[in-house]
């Protein structure tokens, strides 16, 4: 039953319903087409062979004489009832039979007559033609077509009639071909749509078994769609990319369980053990202050993963449209963002050189959310930079982008750790021995807020200066600049 309900087996039904009704509507409509083809072909050689007779006839009636009852007359149209496949009789101006193309001495239906409506019919119609047995003239019916002999010294008709049977079978003769070919046709299309259809709904069974596995977290299987350049193909391709999607939201997934619990697990297995030390006194009391300074540390330490956490977690909530509905002056943000940075700054004795354009530069974007992109650089800047150096600050436009960049003097980056620098909880281990209070999310969170403006970011080290540089679309119009509040 589930088979039965399967797109599969309806798809399949519906093509040989649509088979047989189309061969059905044909096979009709050939029958009949044959049917009156092989009438009209066969009306018109008797009609012919009448006319060929009837001139013949007139023509030796008119040389001897004695109208058309003579044994001659039925010796010449035997020869030509003969000749062309057909019985022939004729008759005079009333209906009575004159003569037939019987091989006998004497005619046999000398005593009959036609009925005088198929004599009427001949001479309001120039020609009778239908299966009749002419009111007994012939034992059985047969296909009768009479004609009027024409220019006869007296007015005569010839009948030429042939076996319906005879015309039955070869209308059955041509029926049985037509069957024959359009059984092979069927069968032919049965197999075709079996397999068509087949090839059609396999991917939607893929589908549906795929969905199935992903629903008990299995993410692996796809749709095959080798070949498949139609709707069905673009749909099992678009399938599998989201199958991609779920499956690395879920790589993603566990590794952030992973992070996080790695991250968590350190702080709290200090906070937990300096805690449990100072309680049953394994610590001694004067050392009581520093541990809790440690346990302080630590738990600032989680609050800051918290924290950025929900960074994350609000970045993901707004779409690319909402964040990039407005625009802001980077100019201003870059500026305020150094100013809050200058107290950092100056306790690891750093200067700061400056690039920076007289005019504003508008972006679109949320404000807010670049602002955190250039604090976390200018930040991440000052932490590893070498006390005593300087750190550059650039911003300029390009080719419809604006650009900002940040340097600074420290340790080289190794090469093989650039491209990881923007993954979640990723610390080099230069960053885990000289940032401790780091928690691995700020480039991560920078990458993310780019990413969802349209902007990049990338990342040189060379020689010990290492320079960030990120773009964001320069704005279509200016924000409307605000109103001053009226004096009431």
């Amino acid at each position: 039953m589930r088979l039965l309900r399967s797109v599969y087996a309806k798809n399949f039904m519906a093509v040989v319903l649509l088979f047989c009704l189309s061969f059905a509507i044909l096979g009709a409509a050939f029958g009949a087409m044959s049917y009156s083809f092989i009438i009209r072909e066969r009306a018109e050689s008797m009609e012919e062979a009448g006319k060929t007779a009837g001139v013949m006839l007139r023509s030796y009636s008119q040389q001897v004489g004695g109208g058309y009852t003579g044994i001659n007359t039925r010796a010449m149209l035997s020869l030509v009832s003969q000749m062309a496949g057909y019985h022939m009789i004729i008759t005079d101006g009333e209906g009575a039979i004159l003569n037939c193309s019987d091989r006998e001495l004497s005619c046999g239906h000398a005593s009959l007559s036609v009925p005088p409506s198929v004599i009427s019919a001949v001479n309001r119609q120039d020609k009778f033609q239908g299966v009749t047995d002419l009111d007994g003239v012939y034992g059985q019916p047969r296909f009768v077509v009479g004609l009027a002999i024409p220019a006869s010294p007296t007015q005569a008709y010839i009948f030429v009639s042939d076996d319906a049977g005879r015309m039955g079978g070869v209308w059955k003769s041509f029926a049985e071909i037509f069957l024959v070919a359009a059984a092979v046709v069927v069968i032919l299309s049965f197999i075709t749509a079996y397999v068509v259809v087949r090839k059609m709904s396999r991917p939607i069974k893929e589908m549906s078994d795929a969905a199935r596995s992903y629903s008990q977290g299995d993410f692996t299987p796809r749709v095959h769609t080798e070949g498949r350049q139609d709707e069905v193909g673009e749909l099992a391709e678009s399938f599998n990319v989201m199958a991609d999607s779920l499956e690395r939201s879920e790589r993603s997934r566990r590794d952030l369980i992973a992070n996080v619990s790695h991250e968590l697990k350190t702080p709290m297995t200090t906070i937990s053990g300096f805690a449990d030390g100072i309680l049953d006194g394994t610590i001694p009391p004067e050392k009581e202050r520093e541990y809790l300074a440690v346990i302080s540390s630590e738990t600032k330490r989680l609050s800051r993963l918290v924290r950025g956490m929900l960074d994350m977690s609000q970045l993901q909530s707004k779409t690319p449209l909402e964040l990039q509905s407005r625009s802001f002056d980077l100019l201003e943000v870059v500026c305020q963002s150094l100013l809050s940075m200058e107290a950092k700054i100056t306790s690891r004795n750093l200067d700061v050189e400056t690039v920076l354009p007289e005019e504003p530069i508008y972006t679109a974007g949320d404000s807010d959310a670049i602002t955190q992109v250039v604090h976390n650089l200018l930040d991440n800047a000052a932490k590893f930079a070498e006390p005593g150096t300087s750190l550059v600050l650039k911003l300029w436009r390009e080719e419809g982008k604006a650009y900002v960049s940040v340097a600074n003097r420290g340790e080289t980056i190794p090469r093989e750790e650039l491209p990881l620098i923007f993954e979640r909880f990723h610390k080099t281990d230069r960053s885990r021995s000289q940032d401790r209070d780091g928690v691995g999310l700020g480039l991560y969170i920078v990458k993310t807020i780019l990413d969802s403006h349209g902007g990049d970011i990338f990342v040189t080290s060379r020689d010990g200066l290492t320079t960030f540089t990120f773009s964001l679309k320069l704005a279509k119009n200016r924000p409307a600049p605000e109103r001053p509040p009226q004096k009431s």
